[in-house]
């Protein structure tokens, strides 16, 4: 069932006697546990790409879970996957490879490796180079570049080029440390494969799309770190739960992790309904990064406020979790980008006399289309 595929948050009073989803979820619970334990001796600010991880992975058929078509899995798997993962702080490209890089190469027509992890970057075009033979450009943020397989995107004249890129990486990294890198590439016109724009629509849905489930199950493992800590630690002889200003932040805490994952729910019942190409899609992606967008700030910042000191260390985990929370809500668009684009479909619908409130609300997609 879609409305369970992101449960498991530490204010859940009871797990759903029909989950469907209980075994994948035990699975990649159980992967990214004893992987998260594994690291915890050689923990470091920038973080390295976990091979142990991606073996256990690759050999459970869980990294092309969608993209491999005798699985049959969808969107409410792919989140199950994503959310658990991301619970984890796994330092693996799994977004990238199934929910992107194989997508993208399945439909460009493009040959990539079985086993590989894949990643894709999007680039700015600088123009045709060479009289038009050759197309040339730089992509910045690219998420994994020096671990994975590179697919190049790159939007040019009405069109989506696609390739796979084998040009110098140079190395960076998020704030949670995860390696961010950046590419120039030159390239023969000939080497690309040419897909209509809405591959390009579709391409950042994607990633929007599922850096609002991993943020969900950052988020999940924030709020269970907050409540742990504040329920072990004592001032004046008794527990922080205790006071009623921790309380207080608590529930907030816990009433927009929860508004996080109803809008990032509907996001996955939208795709896997009706398609990540679709106006439902686009709708429901849309709202769910604007909404991430302002619950992101709301929860790291009183996370780390009820922590004090100690959550910003490194061999403490909140911040593995709080940054990544901090650094995925900026990419495939911001919460403000997503917001001024809700504001404008609105805004355009009333302009036909239709209401915005529908439009809001979701329940006309005329002004989507």
């Amino acid at each position: 069932m879609t409305l369970n595929c992101l449960v498991g948050g530490v204010f859940t009073a009871t797990e759903s006697t029909t989950d469907d989803q209980a075994e994948l979820r035990g699975l990649v619970d159980d992967l990214g546990r004893r992987m998260a334990l594994a690291r915890g001796a050689s923990r470091s600010v920038e973080q390295r790409f976990d091979a142990e991880l991606w073996r256990h992975l690759v050999s459970t058929g869980l990294h092309r879970l969608t993209s491999a078509a005798e699985l049959a899995a969808g969107p409410t798997e792919s989140a199950v996957v994503l959310h658990g993962l991301a619970r984890h702080s796994a330092p693996v490209p799994i977004a990238e490879t199934d929910v992107l890089g194989a997508w993208l190469a399945r439909t460009a027509g493009l040959s990539v490796p079985d086993d590989a992890p894949l990643t894709v970057a999007i680039a700015e075009c600088a123009g045709d180079q060479h009289g038009g033979n050759s197309l040339a450009g730089t992509a910045t943020g690219v998420p994994w570049a020096s671990d994975a397989t590179v697919l190049l995107a790159v939007p040019a004249g009405g069109q989506l080029m696609v390739t796979v890129a084998d040009v110098p990486i140079l190395s960076g990294y998020n704030l949670a440390g995860e390696p961010r890198g950046s590419l120039a590439f030159d390239l023969p016109r000939a080497r690309f494969t040419a897909l209509d724009m809405a591959a390009a629509e579709e391409l950042n849905r994607r990633g929007a799309w599922a850096r609002c489930v991993q943020i969900v199950g950052a988020l999940d493992t924030t709020a269970a770190l907050t409540v742990a800590h504040t329920r072990g630690r004592s001032q004046f002889g008794q527990p922080l739960t205790k006071f009623q200003s921790v309380q207080h932040s608590l529930a907030l805490l816990a009433g927009e992790v929860e508004r996080a994952r109803a809008a990032t729910t509907l996001a996955v019942a939208a795709a896997a309904d009706h398609g990540y190409g679709s106006v439902e899609a686009d709708y429901a992606v849309t709202l769910a990064k604007v909404t991430l967008g302002q619950v992101v700030p709301t929860v790291t910042t009183i996370a780390h406020q009820l922590h004090g000191a100690i959550g910003v260390t490194l061999e403490h985990d909140l911040w593995m979790s709080t940054m990544r929370a901090r650094s995925w809500i900026d990419e495939f668009g911001s919460a403000t980008h997503h917001a001024i684009r809700l504001g404008r479909v609105a805004l355009a619908a009333s302009r036909k006399a239709d209401t915005p409130w529908d439009v809001l609300f979701g329940s006309r997609f005329d002004a989507w289309e």
